[in-house]
């Protein structure tokens, strides 16, 4: 069975839409060049179609605000179909894909959705403040109806293998930095670093505010764990996406390079938890995230 997906888009910035469907469908390389985000069809071209498609699952329905570029997504990515509003998708499609990072307005497009019982994977961060989250998570007609992640959380190149865990030791600190803005990539490190080191314990704030002219940082300790993390959202100054862990025996630099892997693998797990009938990712571990994205907004 291959499930039929809707999407959802754009915010500004975000070019998931484009990506997400192209995983999905494959794509159209000439018309891709048009999306407006250089990297997109970079990535892709470095794949070998149609076996770099996710199996089991179409995009088939996708609308945005602007309808110009509801066909630009439809033509680069093979989506058949363009809808005049988003609820025109209801009762065609399985499972809906969120994909806008303006987490101010996932309640908006979320909700008909859920209360039509679909399966929604939103895009990160899922909200901005735990009183967000739970309007969100109420609106559920069953646990783990909802899906939501920084991509970033399965990447293979933010993971301590073995190896390397046993040569850096005990964890004392972890210095991560992310290019653009707090609110829509700070999740790109906290997911990573939630899987990193666990979920359970709440962190306390040690600092926090403003870097340069527009991003921002955030110190953190975990008390049980005897160890500190620097989170830094670098605003408008380019920074790749890296984590220096430093531990009891030494330190590596894990450094972000294939986006491609990391969305595949997320919009696996998706599709594999609609399979399933739910969420194959712990609605505490996503709660504990919002927490500490509203620590470093404060």
């Amino acid at each position: 069975m291959t499930l039929k997906l809707g999407i959802i888009g754009l915010s500004p910035g975000n070019g998931h839409p484009y990506s997400w469907s192209a995983i999905c469908n494959g794509y159209d390389h000439t018309a891709m060049l048009e999306c407006g985000f250089p990297a997109i069809p970079a990535y892709l071209k470095e794949q070998t179609w149609p076996d770099a498609r996710l199996p089991g699952a179409q995009v088939t329905h996708v609308w945005t605000q602007v309808e110009t570029e509801s066909h630009k997504i439809a033509l680069a990515a093979k989506v058949g179909t363009v809808v005049k509003a988003p609820e025109d998708m209801i009762g065609h499609i399985d499972a809906l894909l969120l994909a806008r990072d303006d987490a101010q307005n996932h309640l908006h497009f979320a909700e008909p959705f859920l209360r039509a019982g679909l399966p929604v994977y939103i895009d990160k961060p899922v909200a901005l403040t735990e009183a967000a989250f739970a309007a969100l998570y109420d609106l559920q007609c069953r646990d783990g109806q909802i899906f939501s992640c920084s991509a970033l959380r399965f990447s293979p190149d933010l993971r301590l293998d073995p190896a390397t865990a046993e040569n850096v030791g005990p964890i004392r600190l972890v210095q991560a930095t992310t290019p653009k803005y707090w609110d829509t990539y700070a999740i790109h490190l906290i997911d990573p670093l939630l899987e990193m080191l666990g979920y359970e314990e709440k962190p306390v704030k040690l600092f926090g505010g403003p870097v340069g002219t527009d991003g921002r940082l955030l110190g953190l300790r975990w008390r049980d764990r005897g160890l500190d993390v620097h989170l830094t959202a670098s605003g408008s100054i380019p920074s790749p996406i890296q984590f220096r862990v430093i531990g009891e025996r030494g330190e590596v630099t894990l450094t972000f390079r294939d986006s491609f892997t990391a969305f595949k693998t997320a919009l696996q797990e998706f599709v594999v938890g609609v399979e399933e009938g739910g969420s194959r990712l712990p609605v505490e571990f996503n709660r504990r995230a919002v927490q500490i994205i509203e620590m470093g907004s404060k």
